[in-house]
């Protein structure tokens, strides 16, 4: 007779391991499939954020940000260091060691809660019924109640652009060299290779992004995205909009990349090529015929606001589904279902997702960007204050950047917040905080904020927006 378990979770990334803890806490009989082998050849949790992703990004990101911080600004603050150099290995070996810190942690969460692990790849069918495939090839099926599908997402590849896992690399490979390419290509300008971008650029590589789009950043506020671009291509970063790779040839441990543009067709040879043209849900034979699951067009799988698919008893969240492929995104999805298998009413509010570009400068955002609101033609003021006023800012020696508000005149709702700038992942809580719980401009330029601090920045383009920020020049709006 198969295990009988209230929930069965397939996919154990931050949508999959955070809904089998929470359906836990509530008293559920709960077991989670996963199937990531790490690079120590062991099973590990935690997708493809905690693996290859969100968290080993972020520590690279960390390290090289401090390593041209030492080269380049700590002269100018007082401080002197001598000649500073890399351990590129150290650095890798460093992110490995958070990486498995933080896997381990899921792994004994898991314990703590008496969540049952079932190492190996999960499959949906009939009648609610999972197929458990592990390593050897050796099957077993488990009965559940409900089950939730969190397999998530992987990189989109490119037939032109063949990857070799070693010169041609995915968003995951480009985490793992040991030595510094004199010279990087970056196919795709969006989050993943901005960041991956920063990373290498900030070591020493020449480092060029072929976008094929003609906007840069173009789901991110026009002003904000224009001083982005600005600042990345002053650090070094070769921005090209409107350009169409065609192929490319590994030739001599390098490789030739073809590219067309308004002015025409060209190659380029570099040391390394990034592809990060995003990511496409993980689908691939995780659901049975039999198990009737939808997908949509795109390949997703079909839910509604609550996550059920049309299968009672089967949700989907994460990277499956529609909307934004952030991990606290599936990650508040696995808490409302799991909630809601449960008993409880819950819900996930989509119009204050925050989204963060972990550059330097920061991008961050949430809402309605100023365009979005002009078409929708609402009425609507805007209120901004740039980082180079700030006290705290200039304290820092980090003053590129600014904060933008957007309020509902009728009404003065925050439509939307948008930040370039030192923390901005950090000052953006207290923009989605306020229309979580429908706070007004005014509530914002009322609430006092400690000084000197970057957070000041959001109170200044708060009163901004009614022409009367203190510290730029502005006259009361009447």
């Amino acid at each position: 007779m198969a295990d009988v378990y209230d929930v069965v979770v397939i996919g154990g990334g931050p949508a999959g391991y955070v809904a089998a803890i929470r359906a836990a806490q509530l008293g559920l009989k709960t077991a989670c499939v996963e199937k990531w082998i790490n690079k120590q050849d062991k099973p590990a949790l935690g997708g493809t954020c905690l693996n290859v992703g969100c968290i080993p990004s972020k520590a690279l990101l960390e390290s090289t940000e401090l390593y041209e911080t030492a080269r380049h600004n700590f002269f100018d603050l007082g401080i002197n260091v001598g000649d500073v150099s890399l351990d590129v290995p150290k650095m890798i070996s460093r992110k490995d060691q958070i990486v498995k810190d933080l896997t381990g942690g899921v792994a004994m969460l898991f314990k703590h809660n008496g969540i049952d692990w079932l190492q190996g790849e999960g499959k949906l069918l009939a009648d609610k019924q999972v197929q458990v495939t592990d390593q050897k090839g050796k099957t077993s099926v488990v009965q559940a109640g409900n089950v939730i599908l969190a397999t998530g997402s992987v990189p989109i590849e490119l037939s032109a652009t063949p990857l070799d896992g070693d010169i041609v690399v995915d968003s995951a490979g480009a985490l793992d060299w040991e030595s510094v390419p004199s010279s990087v290509c970056v196919i795709g300008a969006g989050v993943i290779g901005l960041e991956l971008g920063s990373v290498w650029r900030r070591m020493g590589s020449e480092v060029v992004l072929l976008e094929a789009q003609d906007t840069f950043l173009p789901m991110v506020d026009g002003a904000v995205a224009k001083e982005a671009k600005r600042a990345f291509e002053k650090q070094g970063l070769s921005i090209l909009l409107s350009t169409r790779v065609m192929g490319s040839e590994v030739k001599k441990g390098q490789v030739v990349v073809s590219y067309h543009d308004s002015e025409g067709d060209h190659e380029r040879t570099f040391d390394k090529l990034i592809v990060a043209v995003g990511r496409r849900a993980y689908t691939d034979n995780v659901c049975a015929s039999e198990a009737d699951v939808q997908l949509d067009e795109r390949g997703l799988i079909h839910v509604n606001e609550y996550c059920e698919t049309n299968v009672p008893g089967v949700f989907a969240i994460g990277d499956v589904v529609r909307g934004p492929m952030l991990a606290h995104k599936g990650s508040e999805e696995g808490v409302m279902v799991a909630e809601r298998i449960a008993g409880e009413h819950a819900s996930v509010n989509y119009d204050v997702m925050p989204n963060v570009i972990y550059t330097h400068p920061e991008v961050a955002w949430v809402g309605k960007t100023e365009e979005q609101v002009k078409s929708e033609g609402i009425d609507y003021q805007v209120g901004s204050f740039p980082f180079a006023a700030s006290g705290r800012a200039k304290a820092k020696g980090d003053t590129t950047g600014l904060v933008k508000i957007i309020r509902d005149k009728s009404n003065d709702r925050v439509l939307g917040a948008h930040l370039i700038g030192p923390s901005a992942s950090e000052l953006l809580g207290q923009s989605v905080l306020a229309m979580e719980f429908d706070a007004t401009v005014e509530d914002i330029a009322h609430t006092i904020h400690a000084h000197p601090t970057l957070s000041e920045a959001m109170h200044e383009a708060a009163l901004s927006a009614d022409g009367r920020a203190i510290h730029i020049g502005n006259r009361k709006r009447k």
